[in-house]
């Protein structure tokens, strides 16, 4: 018999198919499988379905007795997840399922992100396209790809496929809140071309380690550091103390988590040595005096190392210290009307140097077109000062509140009847695939909801089973209502 870690746990059948899902590597750009076992489910299950050519998959089921001719609802989450891990863990994202845990109350996966974000989503919509005694009106079941590295699939979704004009999105991560409105944003990079010859003298690697990261939307407002930025003030101090060469640097893995790692490598003069330990030594730790309280495991080292003979040239180590040390990062202005709410962000992601060029790509983030629209003008000019080129990708619009909703009203309704309470309804800094569908289906009424997860992106990332079972409830006593 086979052995299921989610055993006993209920909901039964969306943690049942959440556990199906976590076997199967689905990491961004790695969904053909993921894809391609959904279709299986809707033949397996007798169910209309379409599979576009980038892995998107739409799953059609008619309404149940009583509700076929009511408005079709379409249920819509992303089947991609964030695919990061530890040092030690032996997991490959490209072949690798997830390891399961729990113990009885959370979920998470040993060693790497989870994938609630979104994995929970799929789950649900399985549970109710396989059970025909879920009340339901007509459903279009959209499951899109590559949401996490720019919403890639929806961008590519053809419009003409779907028919529902109310939208249920299951992809945010706290009980409770119902969002109504999210930011748009895009993928900008800068790539700085470097020239790189022998060098000579003594190597030093420099560490910035043990950053907590997070999501770069909806963790941004809590000030966590990032470790590519970090790095640049450190490399940048220490240039006014001593002349060094730089090899490389390069930190995080994705342009919407903040960095928690990022490492670099530079070549003093022999007989500087000891005087650029020192000097690192006394900027470390100016700089982490600098940090908020809760980067309690935050770390800054140095070592000195093999010189492998080849370096930077002077001048493109102060145009790449100069740069990275400029760019803007995290929060550039709050909503003036939502309390609390993140207008304009950018988090630079990664950073990376691949021969002759140093690339940093960050995630732009705004709710105001124009100040989204100035902020990649800085960028830009940022790096036309340094003769850095420009590169966008995965432009998404923002998801504008609408005033008149019925699918928010009643989603408030219901959820005072089952909670007793009322729900928080608020707009988010973070971007949601809601955006894009809002503008490919003139009139949509979206709503985006979800259990609570923890640390998502991270590998610190957990799911409650207990808000995972009273948000199903709640999703099926709406979908019961429309």
């Amino acid at each position: 018999m086979e052995n299921r870690v989610l055993q006993g746990l209920k909901p039964e059948r969306p943690l049942y198919y959440f556990e199906e899902i976590c076997k199967i590597p689905h990491g961004s750009r790695n969904t053909r499988q993921i894809s391609d076992y959904l279709v299986g489910f809707a033949k397996e299950h007798g169910l209309r379905w379409v599979q576009d050519e980038v892995n998107n998959v739409v799953i059609y089921k008619d309404g149940t007795p009583g509700y076929e001719h009511h408005p079709t609802v379409i249920l819509q989450g992303h089947m991609d997840m964030v695919a990061e891990k530890t040092k030690d863990s032996p997991i490959d994202f490209l072949t690798d399922g997830l390891e399961l845990r729990t113990d009885g109350e959370l979920i998470w996966a040993e060693g790497t992100t989870l994938g609630g974000d979104d994995g929970i989503a799929v789950a649900y919509a399985l549970a109710i396209l396989e059970d025909d005694r879920i009340p339901h009106p007509p459903l279009e079941c959209v499951f899109t790809v590559d949401e996490e590295i720019g919403m890639d699939g929806a961008a590519a979704l053809d419009p003409a496929l779907l028919q529902g004009r109310v939208f249920i999105n299951c992809d945010s991560e706290a009980e409770g809140i119902l969002t109504v409105s999210c930011a748009g944003g895009a993928t900008s990079g800068l790539h700085l071309p470097v020239k790189i010859d022998r060098a000579e003298g003594k190597g030093i690697h420099i560490y910035v380690d043990g950053l907590l990261g997070g999501h770069s939307g909806a963790e941004i407002h809590k000030g966590r550091a990032n470790s590519n930025k970090l790095m640049g003030e450190l490399l940048a101090a220490l240039l006014k103390k001593l002349p060094y060469r730089l090899v490389y640097v390069r930190g995080g893995q994705k342009d919407n988590a903040i960095p928690r790692y990022t490492m670099a490598k530079i070549i003093v003069a022999e007989n500087r040595l000891q005087d650029a330990l020192g000097e690192i030594d006394e900027i470390s730790a100016q700089l982490m005096r600098t940090l908020p309280k809760e980067e309690t495991k935050a770390k800054i080292t140095r070592e000195a190392c093999v010189c492998r003979g080849r370096a930077m040239s002077i001048a493109s180590t102060r145009k790449t210290v100069g740069l990275l040390s400029e760019v803007p990062n995290g929060i550039q202005s709050m909503s003036q009307d939502i309390p609390g709410l993140v207008q304009t962000s950018l988090n630079l992601g990664i950073l990376k140097t691949e021969g002759e060029t140093v690339s940093m790509t960050f995630s732009v983030r705004s709710s105001v077109n124009e100040e989204k629209l100035a902020l990649i003008e800085r960028l830009k000019q940022a790096g036309e000062k340094y003769g850095a080129a420009y590169t966008e990708n995965g432009a998404y619009p923002a998801w504008e509140y609408r005033k008149d909703s019925p699918l928010r009203d009643l989603m408030v309704r219901v959820f005072e009847e089952l909670y007793g309470r009322k729900p928080v309804v608020e707009a988010i800094h973070a971007g949601l695939e809601c955006g894009l569908f809002s503008g490919k289906l003139p009139g949509l009424d979206c709503v985006s909801f979800g259990p609570d997860m923890q640390d998502i992106h991270t590998t610190r990332e957990r799911l409650s089973i207990a808000s995972t079972a009273r948000t199903w409830k709640y999703l099926l006593a709406v979908l019961a209502r429309l």
